[in-house]
């Protein structure tokens, strides 16, 4: 009989963990010069009446 289990999903990672982890990274960041801008609440990256580049086709997918 063959085995229908999959494997247990590892555990995330804490919570302490994952947030000291992002600290240390934006230190090592700004220590090399990095720079932080700060951006307004409601400001969005989009532009009104800018049409998006179109996709790549993907030619393997037709068929």
């Amino acid at each position: 009989m063959a085995n229908t289990r999959t494997a247990a999903k590892k555990k995330a990672p804490a919570a302490v963990e994952t947030s000291a982890s992002l600290e240390a990274q934006m230190q090592a960041f700004l220590d090399k010069g990095g720079k932080v801008n700060v951006i307004e609440s409601g400001v969005s990256g989009q532009v009104i009446g800018v049409k998006a580049p179109p996709k790549p086709s993907n030619p393997a997918a037709k068929g």
